[in-house]
């Protein structure tokens, strides 16, 4: 705070500060607060409600007897005594009606109860899509850090500037189309009868069906998010001193040594950034797999969570679904950091 100050003045720091915390409160702590609260509980029936539900039965039974009191009172001769006996089980059926109203109201209102018990309604099947997703999504970071890593050191080290500049606006401009028009385009790419399949006929290949075994979705989540690859590595490479790199080939390291030595170690915290950013997109896409396997594959686990919030209209059990997502992104991001030994100030970089 006295850093804002000198440097912007008491009313503009205060400024600051208040969006500052607005933000963090309102679109960053308060979203996570309310999916773990609303994870913790759900609406049950109330205790005693098999009791309830004998009461009412009972009361039910009680009018099915004034039904026969009432039409033996009716078959009366005595007028008096008839208008007396059916004034008597008039009152009495609508004490019983209204002692049933109110039962039926109290076994049919929901409490709110807190437990765990709605991160266990993951079963084997959901259990098996969340790590299908997960190693689905591991194995889209990983083949991005294959195809980015050497085209980020290449536009990095070897391109002059101006070329370098052409490479990455290259990288960029298709990053102006909607993202749903890109997925869709890669969809008629890798379609049965799609260009992908044409240029494998005309070698002979048989045509691949990508997007039915899902191998499409890989080739789109690639596309889609290497950017958030590309750019961490990029910018991080940009500042290994090229003389470190001529004076290993000098002393004779190989290539391979050079970049296990030199430029991987130093580049530990661009890759940090761009495996944590892809891996949470991946994880976390809903379109991208829906779209690539035309809703026929095993669904992504987001299509789960989906599906328990607007379909089924569980909102807890979505949100506990929602915080098993997020619980197991977390724990990809710090075991990044601890394998690449970089701290988030090193990512914050």
């Amino acid at each position: 705070m006295t850093r804002l100050t000198r440097a912007f003045g008491a009313p503009l720091a205060a400024l600051i500060l208040f969006f500052a915390g607005a933000w963090i409160l309102g679109l960053i702590a308060a979203p996570q607060i309310i999916m773990i609260e609303q994870s913790l509980w759900r609406m049950e029936r109330p205790a005693g409600s098999a009791e309830i539900s004998v009461r009412i039965d009972g009361l039910y039974n009680r009018l099915d007897v004034l039904a026969l009191d009432e039409a033996e009172a009716q078959a009366r001769a005595d007028t008096e005594g008839r208008a007396a006996t059916l004034a008597e089980l008039a009152t009495t059926r609508a004490q019983i009606e209204t002692e049933i109203a109110e039962l039926e109201e109290q076994e049919s209102r929901p409490v709110k109860v807190y437990t765990l018990a709605n991160f266990t309604q993951m079963g084997t099947a959901h259990l098996a899509i969340f790590f299908k997703t997960i190693a689905a999504s591991l194995a889209v970071t990983a083949i991005a850090l294959v195809v980015c890593y050497p085209i980020a050191f290449a536009v990095a080290k070897l391109e002059p500037p101006n070329r370098a500049a052409l490479i990455m606006l290259a990288l960029v401009i298709p990053y102006a189309i909607n993202e749903l028009l890109r997925i869709f385009a890669w969809q008629m790419i890798l379609n049965y009868g799609g260009p992908a399949n044409a240029l494998l006929g005309l070698i002979g290949i048989e045509p691949i069906p990508f997007l039915e075994s899902g191998a499409g979705v890989f080739v789109a989540m690639v596309y889609a998010y290497i950017l958030f690859m590309v750019f961490p590595l990029y910018n991080v490479l940009e500042t290994l001193e090229t003389n470190l790199i001529e004076a290993a080939r000098d002393l004779g390291a190989p290539t391979w040594r050079i970049h296990m030595r030199i430029v991987i170690p130093h580049a530990r915290p661009g890759i940090a950034v761009g495996c944590i950013m892809t891996f949470m997109l991946s994880a976390g896409s809903y379109a991208v797999p829906y779209i690539m396997t035309r809703g026929t594959a095993a669904p992504w686990f987001t299509q789960l969570i989906y599906n328990r919030f607007f379909e089924a209209t569980n909102w807890n059990v979505g949100a506990a679904y929602a915080l098993s997502l997020l619980a197991a992104c977390m724990v990809f991001i710090f075991v990044m950091m601890r394998l690449l030994k970089v701290s988030l100030k090193d990512i914050a970089k």
